[in-house]
């Protein structure tokens, strides 16, 4: 059995060849015989026929009912949508959109799609659900859900009421895809059980009219709040208890990294008389261990009681006392093109310790501050386990590491001021013929629907693979909730309850043409990085390569009815085989360039925890040229132009030496610089007379008063308020070492130990032609 990431049993491997080894300089390559640079005119082979949304919509309330014949249509129409243009991925180079690439809307009625769960919060793979597992298996795409629960929300519905309405059989709450038989019954979207609709369900408070539950604003939004009543509560809300675990060995004085955490806490200290003397206590130390086993042991007995936050800070490999560990990296394979060892935990200390704290509702939050190897396969239990998050700051130094500095600082201050949940759980269900077959993330799973979260902060993401069960072939729509019971900071028992709705179709057709190709891409990821742990890397990048050509082998045997040549693949899966090449470069999976084994568990780790547009970032950072930004098409936000360049492809033949490109890759940004640069974007923009005076480690844009300067401050800094932690800004020349760095993102070109873009399309289509 070869290795497949989609849990379907596929025969026959498809082995990625090796290309020659050959150096690849800062050349501009020529295109590939037959690759054509600009697009191609859409090719007009045959799919079958998919039909649009339904136009009509007409009843009390929203729900599943009225999808019945609205949804029936399905592929009865012949119009083919844009998903399932037909696109040669050999022929049409420029695949990649101007701008961010909008998730698929599921093809539900006008008055659903509006109050459907927003995909930042709450997405599918696919947004159409196959009706039953043979044809899941064979369109050869995984099946899941990306959730982003406790995200950071501008607006949030938030209901006090002594009563909630569920469902008395499944337990779901009342959300707007139930159907109101009348005014008094309601009938559940999940295991349609008919419930009675509570004597104040009928009062609406919004409108503080009576008779119209359907108006609620539990049926109007599909993500709510709820403040829960004493019944949710197994034990009065604990306070909110933060406890700092330091390592203070001369190691750790020496990095300067006590001060910035001290200066931290008297930012957001509570209370007058809190003193951090820290620094200067250990000032002196000569202690060159460091025993983190006994002190996380001694930290979970202070925090048993009452539950809450351990934040725990270390510098080096622990190496005395309980769960001691060993160096277990060897420099000399970190460019290894075979395996790569050492990829799972050297103990189960971490993790059992993990297991009690996550009972007694504590958190472990990991912070590694380290220029050596710190056995982060290891360390990272502690948090995986107990819902809690790592945080690596290879090569952290004070002195000599400004920027690394800076970057500490700002996702320290986020991480103490954001908002938290604490003694969480989060329950998923789903309409009855579907099940959960695994969860991705740092959590305890409690039962087959239950997880655990000691802490929950808007920073996590998570991930579940979904497996049909029972056909639904009498179903028109399916539904997934996913309800979060936690305890805010200020002692208040909630519940923030997300519902999606989706389609349920009978054709491959359908399938593809609801296939989103970045959640498929995401929990693929979360897929490999087990597939690495539990098997090998090798492994893992195998059923990665598989995922790609069996999709597009079924897309090509299955759905296209007249067969062409070329690597043929709908609209909505193009970039597919792209994001697939991305991740086998990603720092996680590579392999035959220099990693260093904590650098790519943390990779690992990261594709696991963040969120979906964190990740995608990750795998297929954003360039865009920057010498010449515009106001034009420009985004107004807060009385502030931000400029929107045109995203360009991976490669070096998009770069200029006349120009500027910047690079976001998530958490960190890169400003390349050429060698004949716009000598008014040096001096308006970087503040220097000419190239060679760029700075060599220049990680600020200086504050010009000219519109350049402003325009390009005002990009990056857009792009920083986008997300929770704080990326790292590299002005970069040729002459830079991190040079390479920014070179290893260009994934369309060739490396010494990877394939370019062009190769992997003829690799893939070769074996979708077999």
């Amino acid at each position: 059995m070869r290795p497949v990431l989609v849990l379907v049993p596929i025969d026959g491997p498809h082995q990625q060849p090796a290309p020659p080894v050959r150096h690849m300089g800062l050349s501009y390559p020529s295109l590939p015989p037959g690759y054509q640079n600009t697009s191609a005119s859409p090719m007009q082979a045959q799919t079958q026929p998919y039909s649009h949304a339904p136009q009509s919509y007409q009843q009390l309330s929203a729900g599943p009912a009225q999808l019945s014949p609205s949804l029936a249509g399905l592929s009865l129409q012949s119009q083919t949508p844009e998903t399932l243009r037909v696109v040669n991925l050999l022929q049409e180079r420029n695949l990649l959109p101007p701008g961010p690439i909008t998730p698929p809307t599921p093809c539900l009625p006008q008055d659903l799609q509006k109050i459907n769960c927003h995909p930042e919060v709450f997405r599918s793979t696919l947004t159409n659900i196959p009706q039953t597992q043979s044809l899941l298996n064979k369109a050869k795409l995984p099946l899941g859900l990306l959730l982003h629960p406790f995200k950071d929300l501008s607006q949030l519905p938030v209901v006090t009421s002594s009563t909630i309405v569920r469902c008395r059989s499944c337990r779901t709450y009342i959300n707007p895809f139930v159907t109101f038989l009348d005014q008094r019954r309601w009938k559940c979207n999940l295991c349609y059980r008919v419930n009675d609709v509570p004597e104040e369900f009928m009062y609406n408070p919004v409108t503080r009219s009576y008779g119209e539950p359907h108006k609620r604003p539990e049926v109007q939004n599909a993500t709510i709040e709820f403040i829960a009543p004493s019944e949710y509560m197994l034990r009065p809300p604990q306070p909110a208890v933060y406890l700092f675990v330091l390592d203070v060995s001369h190691n750790a004085v020496e990095t300067g990294y006590l001060d910035v955490v001290c200066q931290s806490l008297n930012i957001v200290k509570m209370h007058q008389d809190t003193h951090i003397g820290l620094p200067q206590m250990f000032g002196k130390t000569m202690e060159t261990q460091s025993a983190l086993g006994p002190a996380l042991q001694a930290a979970f007995k202070l925090l048993s009681p009452t539950g809450g936050r351990m934040s725990v800070f270390q510098t080096q490999l622990p190496k005395l006392g309980v769960g001691a560990l060993k160096s277990r990296e060897d420099p000399n394979q970190r460019a290894s093109a075979k395996e790569i060892p050492n990829l799972s935990p050297a103990t189960d200390f971490y993790k059992k310790l993990a297991l009690d704290c996550s009972g007694q509702q504590v958190a472990v939050d990991l912070f590694l501050l380290s220029s050596q190897y710190c056995d982060l396969a290891s360390l990272a239990c502690i948090s995986r386990y107990s819902a809690g998050s790592v945080y690596y700051y290879p090569s952290y130094q004070q002195q000599h590491n400004p920027a690394g500095v800076e970057c500490f600082q700002k996702d320290l201050k986020r991480y103490l001021t954001r908002k938290i949940g604490l003694e969480a759980v989060m329950r998923i269900r789903c309409t009855k013929g579907l099940s959960i077959h695994t969860f991705h993330g740092n959590f305890f799973v409690r039962s087959t629907d239950l997880l655990s979260l000691p802490n929950v902060n808007p920073d996590a993401g998570f991930a579940v693979q979904m497996s049909i069960e029972e056909n639904l072939v009498d179903m028109q729509s399916v539904s997934f909730q996913a309800a979060l019971l936690y305890t805010s900071s200020k002692g208040e028992r909630r519940i923030r309850v997300h519902t999606m709705c989706l389609p349920v179709v009978n054709s491959l057709s359908d399938i593809f043409a609801g296939a989103d190709v970045q959640a498929i891409t995401g929990l693929l990821a979360s897929m490999a990085v087990d597939r690495s742990v539990t098997s090998s890397l090798s492994d893992a990048r195998d059923a990665m390569t598989n995922a790609s050509i069996d999709s597009l082998t079924s897309y090509r045997t299955s759905v296209l009815t007249i067969q062409q040549p070329g690597l043929l693949a709908p609209a909505c899966l193009r970039l597919f085989p792209l994001y697939i090449l991305a991740l086998l470069k990603q720092k996680a999976f590579r392999t035959g360039t220099s990693t260093r084994l904590d650098d790519r568990v943390f990779a690992m780790c990261q594709l696991k925890y963040q969120p979906l547009a964190y990740v995608m970032l990750m795998i297929h950072p954003a360039l865009y040229r920057v010498d010449d930004l515009t106001d034009e098409g420009a985004l107004n936000i807060s009385e502030r132009a931000i400029p929107q360049p045109r995203v360009q492809q991976l490669s070096v033949e998009k770069l200029s030496r006349e120009g500027a490109f910047l690079m976001d890759a998530g958490s960190v940004i890169y400003l390349w610089i050429g060698r004949n640069c716009n000598p008014d974007f040096l001096t308006q923009v970087l503040g220097v007379p000419d190239y060679a005076a760029v700075p060599q480690n220049m990680n600020l844009l200086p504050e010009l008063d000219t519109a350049e300067s402003q325009r390009t401050r005002a990009f990056v800094g857009w792009l920083r308020e986008q997300r929770p932690f704080f990326p790292i800004l590299h002005v970069i020349r040729d002459e830079s070492p991190l040079k390479a760095s920014f070179m290893q993102n260009m994934i369309e070109d060739r490396t010494e130990s990877a394939l370019s873009y062009y190769e992997f399309l003829l690799h893939v289509q070769q074996q979708v032609s077999k």
